[in-house]
């Protein structure tokens, strides 16, 4: 029997649809009713036509068999009406609506349940959700999927991230130092022993790193001073980015060009394990701080040379007045 609301086919014999549950019609609902014999009251005969009239008398030899009377039809019970379907909230299927299970998506029907059903789904079920279906009119069926969901997407994902990570954690490590090094502002690195190739009386190596710019370093002897060094130790290693030089002998520009000043210095980097880079710097003739960014991972000495003087005369000494160190420890 096919059900006109749905279409579904249910067994022969049915009365209510599988699927909607609505009221299935009776076979023999278009056919007539059979007639019925009126109920037999005490005194009535048995036989012959009910107005015979006083004079007729029956035939007492009479045998003619009475007519069975016909069973009562039970009447068909009242069907209500179908009331309109609803819409399912997670697929939006219509639903008929006595149902409590979406016929689509099994989602819960009931109104107690549906604020449940609307709440958003969490978001690893999010990212694999696809749109919503077109619904399945009567006699369609679902299309069938031709491969089957990758479940194991996503924990292969995460292993190939995992051992991504494992294999270049170098390259991660200098990245995170590259963004920490942009981001964060460099502090001052003080050194913890100083040296110089030569020095002349009261201008000493530490002049040059005391943080004042009054005193100055200065070789031992005049002239352009080429191949003569400044060096400074850490006791532990540190990340130098910046370097701040004050050349000549003071930051006043009458003092500034009463002695040679370096044109060209050469920074030499060594590492705690031993490793050695090195940076050329031009320097202007004016007096003041001159930054250059120097960058340099586990430093632990710092090596100035000088490698060409502006100003030079035999009565004149090559003069630094400070340099500063910026980075991080």
């Amino acid at each position: 029997m096919i059900c006109t609301e749905c279409g579904h086919r249910n067994a022969a014999g049915a009365q209510f649809c599988a699927s909607c549950q609505a009221f299935l019609e009776w076979e023999r609902e278009g056919a007539p009713p059979e007639p019925t014999a009126a109920p037999r009251r005490p005194g009535d005969p048995l036989d012959g036509p009910p107005d015979a009239g006083p004079d007729h008398q029956r035939p007492e030899s009479s045998t003619a068999p009475a007519t069975p009377a016909t069973p009562p039809v039970p009447p068909r019970p009242d069907v209500a009406p179908r009331r309109p379907g609803r819409p399912c909230p997670r697929c939006r299927a219509d639903t008929p609506y006595d149902r409590r299970l979406c016929v689509r998506c099994g989602a819960l029907l009931d109104v107690a349940s549906a604020p449940a059903a609307n709440r958003p789904l969490p978001w690893w079920r999010r990212i694999f959700r696809r749109g919503p279906q077109r619904p399945l009119t009567a006699g369609d069926r679902p299309r069938l999927r031709s491969r089957p969901r990758p479940r194991l997407l996503l924990p292969v994902v995460l292993l190939v991230l995992a051992a991504a990570a494992w294999f270049g954690r170098g390259q991660l490590s200098e990245l995170f130092t590259f963004t920490q090094d942009r981001t964060s502002d460099p502090k001052p690195l003080h050194a913890d022993q100083f040296r110089g190739s030569s020095q002349a009386p009261g201008h000493t190596a530490h002049a040059a790193f005391d943080g004042y710019n009054n005193k100055y370093w200065a070789p031992a002897t005049g002239g352009p001073a080429d191949g003569q060094y400044l060096e400074a130790d850490f006791d532990q290693p540190v990340r130098l980015l910046k370097l701040l030089i004050t050349s000549g002998s003071s930051a006043k520009e009458a003092e500034f060009l009463t002695q040679a000043r370096p044109s060209e210095l050469t920074v030499t980097l060594v590492s705690s394990e031993g490793k050695r880079s090195s940076k050329t710097l031009k320097l202007n003739d004016k007096p003041g701080q001159q930054t250059f960014d120097v960058p340099g991972t586990e430093v632990t000495r710092v090596r100035l040379t000088v490698g060409g003087a502006y100003g030079v005369r035999s009565d004149r000494r090559v003069a630094i007045a400070e340099v500063e160190f910026f980075g991080r420890r």
